[in-house]
């Protein structure tokens, strides 16, 4: 049986699959064929017609998907305390951002709605993920007067000299005691009845604790893919930040942090109401 996956190119996604891809672990009667899409490209995906049976979203996202998928509780990307960033090319507080004209890599990214939870006003310039560098190319063209940066982006900004004005998951963990960011997770087609989702889910976590327990291989094998991130040190610095524990199983904080993230998110307006129910 043909399972479809559609994933985002970056680091932590290409890790958690690297076992599916190269055929590193026994998949019985299931062939994974995956293929990747930018993020907010990712949401549509989820959206569309005939849409794969495995697909990494948005957290953000999932109340318009809910009725065709359920989350997986593993293969999600959570900010431990950190998470996107804002930056600007000079000095800039939060404050100063209302009004101003601020890069964001889609509409439907978690990245942008937590955005809104943190400064209501302000006037999104979408402007694609890929190339990565594209939103500093913005900055520095004066196009937009800050930049919203996740994925590799989050690493790189620094050693490109631009200034970080703040950080989400800095600013959600103080607003929820403590609790992670949700970010994205990797969601499952109901169509596919219970039996399949249960073996798939678990072939799936499989392939990310593969990843885990030979990471510097997957390391290895990811340095000579295209990557934005060109050493091992960063790299590795990269995906133990979203590529964790918390990516093998989301926990009881994890979860908390979504139905508190959707909760937040709806009574703002700026996501619907969504009550999530995980796959096996």
């Amino acid at each position: 049986m043909n399972i479809r996956v559609s994933c985002s190119p970056d680091a932590d996604d290409l890790f958690m699959m690297r076992a599916l891809l190269e055929g590193l672990i026994d998949t019985g009667p299931y062939r994974f064929e995956i293929d990747t899409a930018p993020t907010d490209a990712l949401n549509r995906i989820a959206s569309g017609e005939d849409a794969p049976e495995v697909v990494a979203i948005s957290t953000a996202h999932l109340p318009k998907v809910i009725e065709r998928y359920q989350m997986l509780p593993h293969g999600g990307s959570m900010g431990e305390g950190y998470g996107p960033v804002v930056v600007a090319n000079t000095p800039m507080s939060v404050d100063d951002l209302r009004g101003k004209r601020v890069a964001v890599p889609g509409l439907t990214t978690s990245a942008w709605a937590t955005l809104q939870l943190m400064v209501p006003q302000l006037t999104p310039v979408v402007i694609p993920i890929v190339p990565y560098s594209r939103i500093f190319d913005a900055l520095r063209a004066g196009e937009v007067d800050a930049g919203l940066i996740i994925h590799e982006g989050r690493l790189k900004y620094e050693e490109l000299g631009f200034e970080k004005v703040c950080d989400l998951g800095e600013w959600w963990s103080a607003e929820t005691g403590g609790l992670p960011l949700p970010l994205g997770g990797n969601t499952i087609a109901r169509r596919l009845g219970a039996d399949h989702i249960r073996q798939i889910s678990a072939l799936l976590r499989a392939s990310i604790a593969h990843a885990i327990a030979h990471k510097g291989a997957a390391v290895d094998w990811l340095l000579d893919g295209d990557t934005a991130l060109t050493s091992t040190a960063e790299l590795s610095r990269y995906l133990d930040m979203y590529a964790n524990h918390r990516t093998l199983d989301y926990g009881p904080e994890g979860r908390r942090a979504i139905e508190l993230f959707f909760e937040r998110t709806a009574e703002a307006g700026i996501l619907d109401p969504v009550q999530v129910d995980y796959a096996p």
